[in-house]
């Protein structure tokens, strides 16, 4: 069976200089029959299952499809570096200051690895839901680049369910059936970088298998930074005249080091250095997957899925403590509140160091399984003697996670700022830094449709809608503080036409809706008077309301041939989206913890325009994308560590303040020049506006500077199954941050920069740095 989501090619030229013998007597030849050219039609999921697509040209909203080439157009495999490079509404920050933890923005929405995030696109891999459950998370170290086959980044889509505010990634990976033969990858260099990808693609008959096998190794480029990834994919597949049956596995296994932001004097004295750790990550993951795309007739098929996943994280964070001597000279501890400081029974901790310095380690373990099923129809019967496409269909997701975590006191090493022993368990009386331990069930039903009519040969009109109702269930292992139950339901509507000016000019027009349930991680954490450290654990349990999207989309895209080698194609997008309900992590009176509360309304509005130019020897695409990110309604929170607190310790956000995080102008250059059939050159220039740090949501302060970075790259086909390639990162080695916010910097001695004072606290982007490796196909 054909696969309707992989993009298809067509060309062909028909009865191009065909001599015709009309009979045993010497004739003139006829005349050659012209070449007919046939545009190239990209074909899209319009739900999460495959199965479903439709031409990219009829979706009454922006549309970015990626390939397997531009996932490894810079040598070793990457879907964040792809999407970063080739999608100008994508940017790429990083919180953690490990790169294989990146937040990903589109249009001014997230997807992110940190809990304590708001989680604003969907994700799906193979048409299961790659959100985790606890937080609505997106561990991007988890999906295996080696084996992904094409990407589709679309706009607000309410068919992809829960999450989809700001679009939705829908990554669909390799099969024998698409992929055969074998390709190996080696690369290694700058920063103790190792990487090997391994790929394996076969048919014989109607059975097909795929094997999909990377290792990756990075020692970084600042102190205590390093990465260790291993990622699996395997698919066994089978077709027959009516059906196709395939099983995959995915399983990883990854132990991350951030070192995360560091005050700017610090940076400054020492690029390198990390304000306190350690700072770990673990995460493994398995997740086997059985699904199935049946013909029932000519017009009529049905796509099911059911899955099975079991993801664990481990995460160890050391910070400052929230705690200090007693001021009263008992020999105590005290917390920030000025309580003394207990552990388990209530007992008070005395101050073992003798004045310290102490430091905080925050630790928890999470442990989801997860399940579920998706099944829908396909009918492509035409309606009222036009085309038309019907997808209907129904989702079950379902999971169990056990969730624990604990804070312990101790010192702090004087020149790394490192956390050291004893870790006395702290277990506070009046509730406000407790262990932690509960048991959270998710249910999430989804029925949703989508019909796509053609009403004429150039108007397409698209009406679409999905029902989600979410049910919550916390139960504390402790006690009874977190136990609550919540639910959710709501239906989302989308309408919208797309229109073909001429065959080089489609027009299109969109208006749709989507919800997304607040996450377990958010319920359990939202009470001023019980918060939440950022390291991620949670107490409290008041209700959260859902958060709406309604967004319109009003664009224009095209392609045309300039010549017969010579191709243009373009696109030019309008969207404005506005949060109902909008949920933020909120500074509480505790220093450096929060809560979660609904603030209102926010908007995230803007532009993206491309434009690519592709001819037999060069490649230009050139991307801007304006996004205007704001809060709506005003709300006022605790400063934290923001220097430019009011008298009473708090920040007012006003109506027209800008989201942090979110760059007002990105602006993107590709290109690639072919010296010679074997020899290859590129580079890339993003040139991004600068952006408000996080915790100044109020916008008080100056913003983390813009930056403007280049990199260029090589390849050279040494023999038709061998390629070496080659990059240089950051060229100019320019000194540029990529995630801002405030640290508490006079709470801690800085041996490198004594007598630091400044809040401010940035992570630095890697300088210049290179690798190389080869390609071997087999």
């Amino acid at each position: 069976m054909q696969n309707p989501s992989t993009k298809i090619s067509v060309r062909s030229a028909l009865m191009t200089g065909l001599l015709l013998p009309l009979s045993a007597q010497a004739q003139a030849p006829e005349p050659a029959q012209p070449a007919v050219r046939l545009q190239d039609v990209t074909v899209i999921a319009t739900t999460p299952l495959l199965g479903s697509g439709v031409s990219a040209d009829t979706v009454p909203g922006q549309v970015d499809v990626l390939g397997a080439s531009d996932i490894k157009a810079h040598g070793a495999p990457s879907l964040t570096q792809a999407l970063s490079d080739k999608v100008g509404g994508v940017a790429v920050a990083n919180a953690a200051g490990n790169p294989f933890q990146p937040d990903l923005f589109y249009h001014g929405y997230r997807a992110s690895a940190l809990q304590g995030v708001e989680q604003g696109l969907a994700v799906y891999v193979n048409g299961v839901r790659f959100n985790q459950a606890f937080g609505d998370t997106v561990n991007w170290d988890l999906i295996p680049n080696v084996a992904i086959d094409q990407v589709n980044l679309e706009g607000a889509n309410p068919a992809f369910g829960l999450n989809a505010l700001g679009g939705a990634l829908n990554v669909q990976l390799k099969n024998g059936f698409t992929h055969q033969g074998g390709e190996l990858t080696l690369s290694g260099g700058s920063f103790g970088r190792v990487e090997g990808d391994l790929e394996y693609g076969r048919q014989s008959g109607n059975t097909a298998v795929y094997l999909g096998l990377s290792a990756a190794h990075q020692g970084g480029w600042r102190s205590f930074q390093s990465s260790d990834v291993q990622n699996l994919y395997s698919d066994v597949g089978w077709r027959g005249t009516k059906s196709e049956l395939h099983i995959s596995l995915m399983a990883a296994n990854a132990k991350l080091n951030g070192p995360g932001t560091s005050p700017i004097e610090l940076l400054a004295a020492n690029r390198k250095a990390q304000f306190t750790g350690p700072n770990e990550i673990t995460n493994r993951a398995l997740q086997l997957v059985v699904s199935d795309s049946t013909e029932l007739s000519d017009d009529r098929s049905l796509q099911a899925n059911a899955y099975y996943g079991y993801f664990q994280q481990r995460v160890i964070n050391g910070n400052v403590a929230g705690f200090a001597p007693c001021a009263s000279g008992s020999g105590l501890l005290c917390a920030d509140s000025g309580n003394t400081l207990t552990t388990q029974g209530g007992t008070a901790i005395s101050d073992f160091l003798a004045g310290g310095p102490y430091s905080q380690l925050d630790r928890h373990n999470t442990i989801t399984q997860s399940w579920g099923s998706s099944v829908q129809v396909t009918d492509e019967a035409e309606r009222f003697g036009r085309r038309n496409r019907l997808v209907a269909g129904l989702s079950y997701d379902g999971s169990l996670t056990r969730f624990s975590a604990q804070s312990l006191a101790g010192g702090l090493t004087a020149d790394t700022r490192n956390f050291i022993g004893p870790g006395v368990l702290i277990d506070q009386e009046d509730g406000s830094n407790t262990p932690v331990s509960a048991s959270i069930t998710n249910a999430n039903l989804g029925a949703f449709f989508a019909d796509t009519l053609d009403i004429t040969d150039r108007l397409t009109a698209t009406v679409s809608a999905r029902a989600n109702a979410t049910s919550i269930r916390l139960s504390d292992r402790l006690g009874t503080a977190l136990n609550g139950h919540h639910s959710y339901d709501r239906v989302n509507p989308a309408l919208g036409a797309t229109y073909r000016v001429a065959p080089w000019l489609n027009l299109y027009a969109g208006y749709s809706e989507a919800n997304r349930a607040p996450t377990p991680a958010e319920l359990s954490c939202a009470s001023a008077a019980a918060p939440c450290s950022l390291a991620n654990f949670f107490v409290g349990d008041p209700d959260l309301k859902q958060v709406v999207s309604r967004t319109v989309e009003v664009g224009l895209r095209g392609k045309t041939d300039i010549s017969e080698t010579a191709k243009l194609s373009y696109q030019l997008g309008v969207f404005h989206s506005e949060l109902s309900d909008d949920i933020q992590f909120i500074n509480s009176q505790s220093s450096g913890r929060a809560y979660f509360q609904n603030v209102g309304r926010t908007l995230r509005q803007g532009v993206d325009a491309s434009v690519k130019l592709e001819t037999g020897r060069v490649s230009l695409a050139l991307a801007y994308a304006w996004t205007d990110a704001t809060f709506r309604t005003g709300f006022t929170e605790r400063a934290g560590n923001n220097p430019a607190a009011d008298a009473d310790g708090n920040v007012t956000i006003r109506p027209g303040n800008k989201l942090p995080g979110v760059a007002a102008h990105q602006v993107k250059l590709n290109a690639r020049y072919r010296l010679a059939d074997d020899w290859t050159i590129g580079s890339t220039l993003h040139y991004a506006s600068g952006t408000h740090l996080f915790g100044d949501e109020a916008n008080l302060t100056p913003k983390l500077p813009g930056y403007l970075v280049m990199n260029v790259s090589t390849s050279y086909q040494v023999l038709p199954s061998l390629e070496l390639f080659g990059e240089i990162e950051n060229v100019t080695n320019r000194r540029y941050y990529v995630y801002g916010t405030f640290s508490p910097t006079s709470s801690i001695a800085l041996a490198e920069a004594p007598g630091a004072t400044n809040p401010r606290s940035y992570n630095i982007a890697a300088p210049i740095g290179g690798y190389a490796g080869l390609r071997w196909k087999f």
